[in-house]
């Protein structure tokens, strides 16, 4: 399988690690060409306004959107899940994302980065081993739409993990902690879709 991390600002080598370690193909993604021969995209945790301007800056953004409309396996951390999101919230003026997520997110919903925590989440849809998970400057899903699936929540029912067709998205960094459960659950959807 062949992998894009989005590689325009954020934690990408992170994710880049985790996907080799697990067998993929990694490409680092930063111009429009390089999205052709993917089976995979990931969109990194870091700056969702910053990532946005960058995407559209390169010409990114619109290869983006064509990407998920076409059925693109793609997972999004922290600042990805934010532009994978429908609706943004509390965007700053200007700010877009590409949508495909029937979601609406909060950015750094938990507070500044002094706020960043971690906990364990339970689950089910990757087994009954909690995952331990790291919030950094997070965003929270506030709503979830009738096209998309929560996978988890914490313990005050916010949700922080969600899925839609090959769409993934989380608030928290799974790359960042050795847990691995989450790329392996992202690379069965693109091998599913490599199979059609």
């Amino acid at each position: 399988m062949r992998v894009g991390v989005l590689a325009l600002q954020g934690d990408f080598r992170e994710h880049a690690q985790v996907l080799r370690e697990l067998g993929a193909s990694v490409d680092l993604v930063r111009r429009s060409e390089e999205l052709a021969p993917l089976d995979g995209l990931v969109i990194p945790g870091g700056e969702s306004s910053v990532m946005d301007k960058l995407a559209r800056t390169f010409g990114l953004a619109e290869p983006l959107r064509a990407a998920i409309r076409g059925g693109l396996p793609i997972y999004g951390t922290c600042a990805g899940l934010i532009m994978l999101a429908d609706t943004v919230l509390d965007g700053i003026t200007g700010q877009q994302s590409l949508g495909g997520l029937d979601i609406a997110v909060r950015r750094n919903a938990f507070g500044s980065q002094t706020a960043s925590f971690e906990t364990d989440l339970d689950i089910p849809a990757l087994g009954k081993q909690p995952v331990h998970a790291v919030f950094i400057r997070a965003p929270v899903v506030e709503t979830v739409g009738p096209r998309a699936t929560a996978l988890a929540t914490l313990d005050d029912g916010r949700c922080v993990a969600v899925e839609q067709g090959n769409l993934l998205g989380t608030s928290f960094h799974p790359e960042i902690t050795g847990e691995y459960r989450f790329h392996r659950y992202f690379l069965q959807k693109v091998a599913a879709a490599v199979r059609r």
